[in-house]
């Protein structure tokens, strides 16, 4: 039996504000053409690279996930213009600040034609990775050949600041409640992966996004790496650690898309 693949590291974040009925989350619909999860309504997310781990260092953080988060940072600027970062005084962004860094940097970003940490530089910023509140773990199966080690946060989103899909990647983007995304994917409207619907029903538990957040905080975080086993009546279902808390240990299989929701490699 031949060696499963290497899972690379990524991250992935749940941008989140409060909305009339609870906690709203910033999801955006991949571009069909795409390699990974084309057309499917996913959070930002994607992997991290040595540069991560560069800023990282440089922010003398002992988290063992300090990468991830720098990450995380860095994906929710690219898929959704909103920048997770203070000033080397400690202020917050303005949302004409704000604005006005997406419109200086993000389009480069995207394209590779710089770096992150050359925006951060440029405009005396430090990615404010303390903002970020560990929710998740989820590790691709070791049968699939792309595989990924995924950590997955919530994040306030930055108030007053306007969100938007890069037009690349992603064709659109939305504010949606857990409940509104999940029953659109139950009707067909929407396609969500295993880990991305999993991860809406527990963010549904929250009534706000403060509540989201604290509900968070308050729980470890379980690795979850879903193992597909048939049950006696020939049914494929998902295994996942009941100790996760997503409300049991097996679900039904249904698409075998289990590369968690970020950006293919390259």
């Amino acid at each position: 039996m031949s060696e499963p693949a290497p899972a690379r590291p990524a991250a992935t974040v749940l941008l989140l504000r409060d909305g009339p009925s609870g906690p709203e989350t910033f999801m955006v619909v991949r571009h069909r053409e795409i390699e990974f999860a084309a057309g499917a309504l996913v959070f930002p997310g994607g992997s991290v690279d040595a540069a991560d781990a560069e800023i990282a260092s440089g922010l003398g953080s002992t988290d063992p996930l300090a990468a991830f988060r720098v990450a995380a940072v860095r994906e929710a600027f690219e898929e959704s213009g909103l920048l997770l970062a203070r000033t080397e005084a400690g202020a917050a962004l303005d949302p004409a600040q704000g604005a006005a860094i997406a419109l200086a940097h993000r389009e480069a970003l995207n394209a590779g034609s710089r770096g992150f940490a050359a925006l951060l530089q440029a405009e005396g910023l430090r990615p404010d990775i303390e903002a970020l509140v560990p929710f998740a773990h989820w590790v691709t199966p070791s049968d699939l050949s792309k595989r990924f080690d995924t950590h997955f946060f919530l994040a306030p989103a930055p108030g007053g600041h306007a969100a938007t899909h890069d037009g690349h990647e992603a064709v659109d983007s939305i504010w949606i409640s857990p409940g509104q995304a999940l029953a659109e994917a139950e009707s067909g409207q929407r396609t969500l992966l295993f880990p991305t619907r999993l991860n809406l029903l527990r963010l549904a538990e929250a009534g706000s996004l403060g509540d989201a957040l604290s509900r968070a905080a308050a729980r470890p975080v379980v690795t979850v790496q879903p193992v597909l086993e048939v049950d006696a009546e020939g049914r494929k279902m998902l295994r996942i650690p009941v100790e996760a808390g997503y409300g049991g240990p097996l679900f039904p299989a249904g698409m075998r898309a289990m590369v968690p929701q970020v950006r293919s490699p390259g």
